[in-house]
């Protein structure tokens, strides 16, 4: 009989006969600890003997190898990557205050177990490349608390389960690629947050892709790698589109022809002898979302199919080049010199979403290959600005990206070209390969690093503090950051930082239009307050100095001061900052400051991956000292970034 098939009770019964068993041996050790012996005697090869260190003769497992607690309880188990082979144990489900679980890139086998789910504080799931099999059990939907979830390259089957849909904090992964899912991608996946990043490449998945809520956002590149899965916005035609006439007249179209309408969880087919939607102007209009993919296709890409619009491209002899189509003027110009890029490249290139923000979407664009102008690809990023920022004109719109623009430092993502017209704004950058810092440290769909060293986040907190510096002084006028946080730092293949989105503050109305020239002038003077329509998340909120949250304060570099203390912090400790169970439910630059007046040991609160680096016990107090004083309440008592930047570089690795 499989374990799955076995009553509760009886599992419960078998668990604790293990655990009496294991008791003889050992009459301290807690049950939290218990339950981890469990998943050692499940792995039968521990090729770097990374459990060791866990004996039943410890009365606490608090100090064993890939455990982190709080208040004496597991919060946190990670062994990635330690060629473990062996299956995951039902008993994990016991640890009722585990928040972060991590067995990626080992070869666990095996179904995922039912009672795994009773561990209903996790909030962060990383079983990935392993060689677990079998569906995703439905009971699943009782981690509530779970943020992040990335099951990718095992051999999990069935079909996608709906019920995903119910796990409502789901806002940052939700990787399923590399599997072998069969079936149709639910509606209901629809309505995941525009912000989630959805992974459903390589797997069996047939069927149309539902154009519901935010899987209209999604690129090709979510869903690539399915053979049988056809629909926007991949390029495989659904057969259904053949039979949808194209009329000649859309404004007087003639023939019953059924036509499907996307927009709910299942396609409603409308009877209609007065409207006929032909293809592309089906999609692009009831939609009503225009994505870059979705804009390349409409002007250009699907151009010769559907015939939306004129097209007529003037190029002048300063690569600036200038789009019209339908009456609309737009403006494409390449502002650093050198950079080979013209519009007729970004029109043929293909486009992936990376990222979404609230200062809008951004993509991967490959630029160049065969019939490009461009001879190499190239790759590079192009945000696509929200929606609320069409009140901008031409001039005031060319004078702020243009001083942006003029920002070069080896430590910011440099703007290299833009596009302008009145309802579409588009910033193209270089794009940095290795994803973001909070990737690195917390993990996510675009992460392939190892865990930081200590040598690595050193180099990281250098160099975005040169750049923030630079972004301080190099101007006269004084120019803020006013949005970073670990997401807005990139990394390179060197784990070079690299600071993104200077600027935007300045470009997006965050959700608000100006509805006069006063309300204007006071969201370009950086100040943020209801009139602005600023609306903080929690999570956002906690890298924003206690000044700027309150209405109709200022934001001055001071306040990128504080931003980059709480960064300093989530570098040292790897916790995210805002107030949560693991942060026993502060802040986290509250935790840091109680920690330290209460000269309690170093490792309660650093980082567990730093641990082994004693030798740089020193540095890391040094660095906790300079992000206190960045995050000091009164903004006159935190220095200034030259300060900040001069003394982290006095910090030697040796």
């Amino acid at each position: 009989m499989k374990m799955s098939l076995i009553p509760f009770k009886v599992t419960a019964f078998l668990v604790t006969i293990t655990f009496t068993n294991l008791r003889f041996l050992s009459l301290s050790l807690n049950t939290d600890g218990l339950a981890l012996l469990a998943l050692k005697a499940a792995i039968t090869t521990d090729p770097t003997d990374t459990l060791a260190s866990w004996t039943e003769t410890d009365p606490t497992p608090c100090h064993w190898h890939g455990i982190t607690c709080i208040n004496h309880r597991v919060t946190s188990l990670s062994l990635p990557n330690k060629n473990l082979i062996g299956y995951i144990p039902s008993e994990l489900g016991l640890l009722d205050s585990l928040t972060r679980l991590t067995l990626s890139r080992n070869n666990f086998s095996k179904l995922i177990p039912l009672h795994l789910f009773n561990a209903s504080t996790l909030r962060f799931l990383d079983l990935s490349h392993n060689s677990l099999s079998g569906p995703i059990p439905a009971k699943i939907e009782s981690l509530q608390a779970l943020t992040h979830l990335d099951l990718s390259s095992n051999c999990l089957n069935g079909s996608l389960p709906a019920s995903l849909i119910k796990l409502k904090s789901l806002t940052g992964t939700l990787n399923l690629s590399y599997n072998s899912f069969s079936g149709e991608i639910p509606g209901s996946y629809g309505f995941f947050p525009v912000m989630l990043g959805l992974d459903l490449r390589h797997n069996n998945l047939s069927g149309k892709v539902p154009l519901v809520g935010s899987l209209v956002n999604q690129g090709p590149t979510a869903f690539a790698g399915n053979p049988s899965l056809c629909g926007f916005p991949l390029q495989t035609p659904c057969p259904e589109a053949v039979n949808i006439t194209i009329s000649d007249n859309p404004e007087n179209p003639k023939g019953p022809n059924p036509v499907f309408i996307p927009g709910s969880v299942e396609n409603v087919k409308i009877k209609t002898e007065s409207i006929a939607v032909p293809l592309i102007s089906g999609v692009s209009v009831v939609i009503g979302v225009v994505s870059v993919s979705a804009w390349l296709y409409r002007k250009k890409w699907w151009a010769n199919e559907g015939k939306v619009g004129k097209e007529k491209i003037d190029k002048s002899d300063n690569n600036e080049v200038t789009f019209k189509e339908e009456g609309q003027d737009g403006k494409f110009l390449v502002i650093d010199e050198g950079f080979n890029l013209e519009l007729e490249d970004l029109l043929r290139a293909s486009a992936s979403v990376v990222g979404k923000s609230r200062t809008g979407i951004v993509y991967k664009v490959v630029v160049g290959g065969r019939g490009s102008g461009t001879v190499v690809p190239m790759v590079v990023a192009v945000r696509r600005l929200s929606e609320d920022d069409a009140t901008w004109k031409l001039k005031e719109f060319e004078s702020e990206v243009e001083a942006i623009g003029r920002v070069h430092h080896p430590n910011i993502a440099r703007l290299r070209a833009y596009y302008y017209a009145h309802d579409e704004k588009l910033l193209v950058s270089d794009f940095i390969r290795n994803g973001s810092l909070y990737s690195a440290l917390h993990g996510g769909p675009s992460n392939t690093l190892p865990v930081l060293s200590w040598a690595a986040r050193l180099k990281i907190a250098q160099g975005t503090a040169r750049g923030l510096m630079y972004i301080h002084e190099h101007s006269p006028r004084k120019h803020v950051h006013g949005n970073l946080k670990s997401t807005k730092i990139l990394l390179d293949d060197e784990l070079q930082p690299y600071i993104s989105s200077f600027g935007l503050a300045r470009l997006v109305s965050s959700g608000s239009k100006f509805t006069t020239s006063a309300s204007k002038k006071l969201y370009l003077n950086q100040t943020i307050s209801s009139a602005t329509g600023l609306k903080i998340s929690a999570p956002y909120n906690v890298y924003l100095a206690p000044e700027a949250r309150v209405s109709g304060r200022k934001f001055t570099q001071k306040c990128d001061v504080y931003s980059f203390g709480i960064v300093l912090m989530e570098l040292l400790t790897g916790r995210l900052p805002d107030a949560r169970p693991e942060n026993d439910g502060k802040g986290l630059d509250s935790l840091v400051r109680n920690m330290f007046r209460e000269e309690r040991p170093l490792s309660e609160i650093i980082d567990p991956a730093l641990l082994s680096e004693v030798h740089a016990e020193r540095h890391v107090v040094a660095v906790f000292h300079i992000a206190l004083n960045c995050t000091e309440l009164d903004p006159e008592l935190r220095p200034r970034m030259r300060t900040v930047s001069e003394n982290l570089d006095c910090i030697k690795l040796h």
